[in-house]
């Protein structure tokens, strides 16, 4: 294993561009990076599951011809370099081939979560100008609803002619095609994807991923998730969402990995089922699927224990509890990692690079970049102090962020990228993470991370789920809330509730537990399982106001 100081120090952006890329940083294509340089042998890309039970897989090769006789179909619609291409699309095999088509002739894919209604893909298919959406039968109905809708390409659309007579159905154009299509070569400052971030207000913000990125996506799977030749790998987060479409896909595919889509349900017997069948070995999610499978039947999930090599957690901090389960019941180390769809994974408790780890830290500064914690104004401020998370940009050579697409107020200060997030780094240089800026809690002058205290109420057998906020008190700023999911076996009442109170008491301090708690059951969450605290947040206003109107 490296060392990470050695792998921080030695770092220069052309000696990892050279080992990642096969081309130069001024003649690229992420088509070529991702699929035909890996087309040589016999290696498999794809492992599909079908949630029909079909089994299907795709070498390199195949997706080299699919991926040239779809793009063919693309020039012949008039896209080129530039245009955008959006995705509706589950993961499928066409899912990869439109990504890999739209790579090969320049153009830019923007994916569609298919959980969006037709208002959040009416958003982004405007804002994004694009000239073609594909899609599948189970999702079309969506697009009948949008203004201005560009040409749509249905996967098995010749059976549904009747309702959408003017589809074009998917492998149709691409049987017609040729099986040969020139690549077109960019620079690494092109874009290749066009994403959507959700704040927690206003509409979607449109940001471009150049080609650079390529560079910073391959380093994160190779140091962080410890990707080897060796490991069946399986990355559960959807690929309509940053870190599937960064880390199922274009990692994996840079390494000449195969990946895997499981297009069923994520539930207990799906994980055991796959894990078992595909021989899993490397495992890459969020907590919210994690804190499923500890939910799970324990004889049924000791099933994989000694199965995985390694895990990999992005999304939200993972709680103490879910990195113990994880080492006590599957016998296997999960680590913590942070990043953003604007920056991409920058903070990781690396599986492949030798460094302290450190329950309930994020880790360290991905190579080739700089992470610290400033103010508002931009000043660094010293160790264990919580500010916002910030990448120094003068000296992190892998970043490839620039900006948004939509002039807005800036995210940068300075040389700084302000993540929004409020953090703290330690003396040893690695970072805890201690919620969004506007979660953090101040009561009594104390400020209080929801995160712990959400981590705190988790550590009691009686609790499933927690959220915690703020809720403005005159006396004390705010006094802390817990949302709590209870477990089955457990009933709420006000012996609980209180019991749950001194709980965390004892676990965290006097000041940093929860006054109220409200029994519920469900929280508020984003697609990627998220949970919306400034939901709560505003619910609870809104009956303090009710109150006093």
């Amino acid at each position: 294993m490296l060392d990470y100081q050695t792998t921080v120090q030695d770092f220069d952006l052309n000696t990892v561009a050279s080992q990642f890329l096969s081309g130069s940083m001024q003649a690229v294509n992420a088509c070529y990076e991702c699929c035909d340089r890996h087309a040589n042998s016999d290696a498999i890309a794809l492992y599909w599951h079908g949630k029909d039970g079909r089994k299907e897989k795709y070498s390199f090769a195949e997706l080299k011809k699919y991926s040239s006789q779809f793009a063919n179909f693309l020039k012949s619609q008039g896209i080129g370099k530039g245009d955008r291409v959006s995705g509706l699309l589950p993961r499928t095999p066409e899912l990869i081939i439109t990504i890999l088509a739209t790579w090969r002739i320049g153009a830019v894919y923007q994916p569609l979560f298919t959980a969006f209604g037709p208002k959040a893909i009416e958003h982004r298919i405007q804002l994004a100008q694009s000239k073609l959406v594909v899609t599948d039968l189970a999702n079309r109905d969506k697009l009948s609803e949008i203004s201005n809708c560009p040409p749509i390409v249905t996967v098995h659309a010749e059976t549904e002619a009747e309702r959408y007579p003017h589809d074009l159905s998917f492998w149709t154009v691409l049987n017609r095609q040729a099986e040969a299509c020139e690549l077109e070569i960019l620079n690494v400052d092109d874009p290749f994807l066009l994403m959507f971030t959700s704040g927690t207000t206003g509409p979607a913000k449109p940001l471009k991923v150049p080609l650079k990125a390529l560079i910073a996506f391959a380093s994160y799977m190779q140091n962080a998730i410890g990707l080897t030749s060796e490991d069946a790998f399986w990355n559960i987060a959807d690929p309509g969402w940053a870190y599937g479409l960064y880390y199922a896909i274009t990692g994996p595919l840079i390494l000449g990995h195969s990946t895997l889509f499981y297009e069923g349900g994520f539930n207990a017997e799906s994980v055991c089922e796959i894990v078992k069948e595909y021989g899993i070995t490397n495992l890459a999610g969020a907590p919210t699927a994690y804190r499923m499978m500890m939910a799970a039947d324990p004889a049924q999930m000791a099933q994989l224990r000694g199965k995985l090599r390694v895990v990999s957690s992005a999304g939200e901090p993972l709680n103490p509890e879910v990195i113990r389960w994880f080492k006590e019941v599957l016998d296997v180390p999960i680590y913590d990692h942070y990043g953003q769809t604007e920056v991409g994974m920058v903070v990781c408790n690396h599986h492949a690079l030798e460094h302290p780890v450190r329950s309930g830290s994020a880790g360290f500064a991905s190579p080739g970049y700089r992470i610290t914690v400033v103010d508002e104004q931009g000043h660094e401020l010293a160790a264990d102090v919580p500010g916002i998370l910030a990448v120094d940009i003068s000296q992190s050579p892998m970043m490839w962020f620039s900006g948004y697409e939509e002039s807005r107020k800036s995210p940068f200060v300075g040389q700084y990228y302000l993540t929004g997030d409020t953090a703290e780094i330690h003396a040893d240089g690695s970072m805890s993470f201690v919620g969004r800026s506007d979660d953090v809690i101040t009561t009594s002058g104390y400020r209080v991370g929801p995160f712990d205290v959400e981590s705190a109420l988790l550590e009691h057998d009686a609790v499933i789920e927690a959220a915690v906020i703020g809720v403005p008190d005159p006396e004390r700023t705010e006094v802390i809330k817990a949302f709590v999911i209870l477990a089955n076996n457990f009933s709420a009442s006000t012996h609980l509730e209180e019991e749950l109170g001194q709980f965390v008491k004892k676990r965290l301090s006097a000041h940093a537990y929860p006054r109220l708690i409200e029994f519920v059951t469900e929280l508020p969450k984003t697609p990627s399982g998220k949970i919306q605290r400034f939901l709560l947040r505003n619910q609870e206003i809104n009956k303090q106001q009710a109150k006093t109107a």
